[in-house]
């Protein structure tokens, strides 16, 4: 009879194991590879808090900056794959590996995709005196006059560089590039009608738009924004296919679709389907993502192609 029993409890242990291997860490340090207070930090210490909340996992937030987020998804990309350590990162993880010469890690193979955080639309703004009062007048003036008008930016290679590359390249015109220093100084120039155009996040937008010293011609999502309803997006305005939002992405060590991995893209689906973390985000001019797992993964390679490809037409030089 003792030997029938230890035989079952050891069966039942065999069974137990498995789910424990599946079970989520209590401890997570979720890597920002950018500076504390910036929306990346933000949007992590709000998904941390909701993670913690809901599933009681302790989340620690270690801002790791440097390299256009390099460092800090080079050390996550070194870590095992037990979900213990994550990485929430900006556009810049799918635009680096066109932009660096070379990465201490392949972006595609080091990383398993996890969601779609966040993600808010960019938008096409002209200073308020500029003539073209739509995105048709403005394709009609760049034709009439090619190399004539210029477009503004926060520096070579960013987001909203290669947005405006990317609009070049759609709508076949000729528009020079200026790079600033950081989105201040672009957005002062714009204002100030020294350049006529530039493309730049929603939440940095709309308080122009508001006050009336700027003009937002189209938002580059591929739907309309809540918050601007009544603009159209550039798909709508006539450069079909057109997208190119801002958006923010979690990730983990390579896991090969082990059971950690599903564990994790559902407990963030959880997270971001939380009607407090929506209001949190609304507040930064975001919307929670939409994006998850395979299809996550799918959209990130697309990403690193695209932008890959607009990289090399506009002959962007690498670091």
């Amino acid at each position: 009879m003792r030997k029938l029993i230890a035989i079952a409890v050891a069966l039942l242990a065999f069974a137990l194991a498995p789910a424990h291997a599946q079970d989520l860490p209590k401890t997570i340090k979720m890597i920002v590879p950018f500076p504390a207070g910036g929306t990346t930090d933000i949007l992590a210490r709000y998904v941390a808090h909701t993670l913690e909340a809901k599933h009681g996992i302790t989340v620690i937030v270690d801002n790791r900056a440097g390299a256009s987020g390099v460092i800090g998804s080079q050390f996550v990309a070194a870590q095992p794959a037990d979900g213990s350590t994550l990485l929430l990162t900006a556009t810049h993880h799918v635009i680096n590996p066109s932009l660096k010469k070379s990465l201490p890690y392949d972006t595609r193979a080091a990383f398993s995709p996890i969601a779609v955080i966040a993600s808010a639309p960019n938008a096409l703004v002209v200073n308020k005196e500029f003539a073209a009062k739509n995105v048709a007048e403005l394709i009609a003036m760049a034709k009439k006059e090619p190399g004539k008008l210029s477009f503004a930016s926060t520096g070579v290679g960013g987001a909203n560089h290669l947005s405006g590359e990317l609009f070049k390249l759609m709508a076949n015109v000729d528009i020079v590039h200026i790079p600033y220093k950081g989105a201040a100084p672009a957005m002062n120039d714009l204002i100030g009608g020294h350049v006529p155009m530039m493309f730049d996040s929603l939440p940095t937008v709309i308080p122009g738009a508001s006050g009336g010293t700027l003009r937002v011609l189209a938002v580059t999502s591929k739907e309309r924004a809540a918050t601007l309803p009544d603009v159209p997006t550039l798909d709508e305005a006539g450069v079909k296919g057109f997208e190119a939002t801002a958006w923010f992405g979690l990730y983990m060590p390579q896991a090969n679709n082990s059971p950690v991995y599903g564990k994790l893209v559902a407990a963030i689906k959880d997270v971001l389907g939380d009607e407090g973390i929506k209001q949190k985000f609304a507040g930064q001019g975001v919307e929670p993502g939409k994006l998850f797992g395979a299809d996550f993964a799918k959209f990130v390679d697309a990403e690193i192609t695209k932008w890959g490809g607009v990289v090399k037409a506009a002959n962007v030089p690498q670091d």
